[in-house]
């Protein structure tokens, strides 16, 4: 013996008709693609085969049931790319998959040749002869009403008493092309794998929220200082949820519900040493009340929090709860299983810390640390409020706990709920972003409120809406109790009505932090985007008749938005979004269509002056013709203008910071 291993066999890896670089199957790795029901999206190969001979493509579904449903053609773009593309729409939840066919065509290649050899004399009878075989060959297995005019077909392309030309005419007109490519003559066959296709309900995609502390809803506080103050409970709270409804909200966010610890409790403005009557951050779970399957006392019971809900839903909107993974240093996890925390040197248990950031009053999980102790209680946990209505979760930081935790318990989850949505709070670097995003989590926190500039927000968008939209939905959020964006301390109220529209356009998910429609923007110190007085380390009730009597609010604005995405589908959706050229960098244009529903925005970017800008429209992006002349109506002020290709715009952020128009062809 040589001593040398085996060769390896060596075989072709690629089929018959190469079928290269599915989309969406290749983004998404080994993870499946996401769509909701209705939604369509774009299925993409690289099709190609030797030599000139012609060939034909189609993507098909099969259902969670395993029905096939009819292939739908793929089609490409004569640009050499051999890139074919093709829309489908699934229409009910659950576990779909799609994959790709490729075929040789020979009819259609011999359609090619026939039209330049037989008026040119060549081959006449031949070509004509070889037809007629391929067409008896289509007839079989076909419909019989089709299967009739096939043969008759084949008979006629033999028929040398006629005229070859008008045998040629015959088996070459539309209504001929359009028959064979319903009943394709298919040869050498090949198929690509399957893919996986996860379709979830449409709140996974679509939804506005709006996010709220109920201790400070009903929160009063004792003029003559006779008391502390009182927190806010379910039942007040619930007073607060028509006004939110009538703003076109779809979810209500609560931060955590559950006891707070008293451990090294922060105070107002997150300093460390808490008054006796400082209710602390909602964030520290976990008290001598109990943890995370618990409610926090002065809130109420957990009958109260079922009436919340169901009150929520009344108004047909939804309620989703925080599920923060984090224990205060009085959390009962902390005596009944301590092996599930870091211990340092000295023996004490290691708190949070982002140096040179401290949160003593926070202790992370080791996940490390009885992993399936600390899945099993997770699972319970959340089953627990799921068990009470919950059907969706804000995971609060899941960036900082192992990724294959949350693959294992979204699956679990999925698999016996697969209603239940998780949205991704992860603030962090993208490639982790993208990995939770495909390993389950329905939608993601973004980097919007840090994108401001015109070329920050197309760069920006155009990824979301582009490749990443198969498996990351984006929840855009203008605000959060812990991100005070610099644009927003500086720009006033054109700021807030400038963020808010943006959101609400750009993406299917948006969301504003309680105060936003009061236009709240100070800072705890300049530089800083911790808001001064902040919510979560203390209680902020707010007189929200007053400044809607003294006109301080934008919930107008954000009611007329919302119902504005709620009158039109082209809004409804993310992977239509397309951008138009503006010549002044302080302008931005896009669009959204969805069948005959456009909607095209204008917005000056520039929360402090009078901008002017010619925007320069794709004007098929719009479904137009490059000539066309066209009606848009201004959503928020009712006028008309007629536009074109290019149109001259003079926005006051002041006034009117965008023209959020509606489409309509002068011709109709």
């Amino acid at each position: 013996m040589s001593g040398k291993p085996d060769s390896p066999t060596v075989g072709p890896k690629i089929g018959r008709i190469p079928i290269l670089d599915v989309e969406p199957g290749r983004s998404c790795g080994d993870w499946p693609a996401k769509a909701v029901i209705g939604e369509t999206f774009t299925v993409s190969a690289t099709v190609f085969r030797e030599g000139h001979e012609m060939l034909g493509a189609a993507v098909v579904l099969r259902t969670p049931d395993g029905d096939v449903l009819p292939p739908v053609t793929l089609a490409g773009h004569d640009d050499g790319t051999d890139r074919l593309h093709a829309e489908v729409t699934p229409t009910e939840p659950g576990k779909w998959h799609y994959r790709v066919e490729a075929w040789g065509d020979p009819i259609a290649h011999w359609r090619h040749d026939a039209l330049i050899k037989i008026p040119r004399g060549q081959d006449v009878e031949l070509m004509l002869a070889e037809g007629a075989l391929l067409f008896e060959r289509a007839a079989q297995g076909v419909p019989a009403k089709d299967r009739a005019r096939l043969v008759r077909l084949a008979k006629l392309l033999g028929d040398v008493t006629t005229d070859a030309a008008e045998r040629l005419d015959a088996a070459c007109g539309p209504d001929v092309v359009e028959l064979l490519e319903r009943h394709p003559l298919r040869e050498l066959v090949t198929d690509s794998a399957w893919y996986p296709l996860i379709v979830h309900r449409e709140r996974a995609l679509i939804g506005s929220w709006y996010e709220f502390f109920p201790r400070s809803e009903g929160a009063s506080f004792d003029p003559l200082g006779r008391r502390g103050p009182m927190s806010g409970t379910f039942r007040t709270a619930a007073k607060r949820l028509p006004a939110i409804a009538d703003m076109g909200f779809d979810v209500v966010y609560l931060p955590p519900i559950h006891p707070i610890g008293a451990t090294f409790r922060k105070g107002p403005n997150n300093t460390l040493e808490a008054g006796p009557y400082d209710p602390g951050s909602p964030w520290a779970i976990g008290s001598a009340e109990g943890g995370h399957d618990a409610i926090h006392p002065d809130l109420g019971t957990l009958d109260d929090f079922k009436a919340f809900v169901e009150a929520t839903a009344d108004l047909g909107m939804e309620v989703a709860l925080d599920l923060a993974l984090q224990c205060s240093p009085d959390h009962p996890w902390v005596t009944e299983h301590p092996e599930w925390f870091t211990k340092r040197a000295d023996g004490s248990i290691a708190y949070a810390e982002n140096p040179p950031k401290k949160y003593q009053d926070i202790y992370p999980l080791n996940f490390d640390n009885d992993p399936e102790g600390i899945y099993r209680e997770v699972l319970r946990v959340v089953r627990h409020w799921m068990d009470h209505g919950v059907r969706i979760f804000r995971v609060d930081n899941p960036h900082t706990k192992p990724v294959p935790f949350w693959e294992r318990l979204l699956a679990e989850i999925a698999g016996t709920d697969p209603d239940v949505i998780f949205l991704a709070e992860a603030f962090t670097r993208p490639a982790m972003m993208h990995t939770l995003a495909k390993i389950g989590f329905h939608q993601s926190y973004t980097y919007f409120t840090w994108k401001n500039s015109q070329w920050e927000l197309e760069q920006y968008f155009t990824e979301l809406a582009g490749p990443a939209a198969a498996y990351m939905r984006p929840n855009v959020f203008v605000n959060t109790p812990d991100i005070l964006n610099e644009y927003l301390v500086h720009g006033g109220r054109p700021a807030f009505e400038i963020r808010a529209i943006l959101a609400a356009l750009l993406s299917p998910t948006w969301g504003v932090y309680s105060g936003y429609e009061l236009i709240e923007n100070v800072p705890v110190r300049p530089g800083s985007e911790e808001y001064r007085d902040s919510e979560k380390y203390q209680y902020r009730p707010r007189d929200w008749e007053r400044a809607e009597r003294e006109g301080a609010s934008i919930a107008p604005l954000i009611g007329r938005l919302n119902g504005f995405r709620r009158a039109h589908p082209a809004l409804r959706r993310l992977r239509n979004l397309r951008f138009h050229s503006v010549d002044q960098h302080e302008f931005i244009c896009f669009s959204k269509k969805l069948l005959d529903d456009v909607v095209l925005a204008v917005v000056n970017l520039n929360p402090h002056q009078v901008r002017e800008a010619t925007v320069h429209l794709d004007l098929h992006a719009l479904g137009l013709a490059p000539d066309a002349e066209f009606a848009v109506t201004d959503e928020l002020s009712g006028e008309t203008y007629t536009w074109r290709q290019a149109n001259y715009v003079r926005l006051d952020p002041h006034v009117q910071p965008a023209h959020i128009f509606t489409l309509r062809s002068n011709e109709s």
